[in-house]
């Protein structure tokens, strides 16, 4: 019997441009370490103020990777 196994982590990603951004962010810097990335799903978004005006967008992520045998 074949099957599967998947891991899955939360990341946060800040962009000063938008959430998307963020998103990517986040993805791009995983994507690095991290092999066989399959799922990403927005978890929550949120801004950091500084004197009443947006200066970071936030993006929380769950991303699922698959785990992959060496051996």
């Amino acid at each position: 019997m074949s099957g599967s196994v998947y891991k899955i982590i939360e990341l946060i990603g800040t962009s000063d441009i938008s959430w998307d951004a963020a998103a990517k962010v986040a993805i791009e810097r995983a994507s690095k370490t991290l092999k066989d990335l399959r799922i990403a799903e927005v978890i929550s978004q949120d801004v950091k103020l500084e004197d009443g005006k947006i200066v970071a967008y936030r993006t929380k992520l769950k991303v699922s990777f698959k785990f992959i045998d060496d051996y």
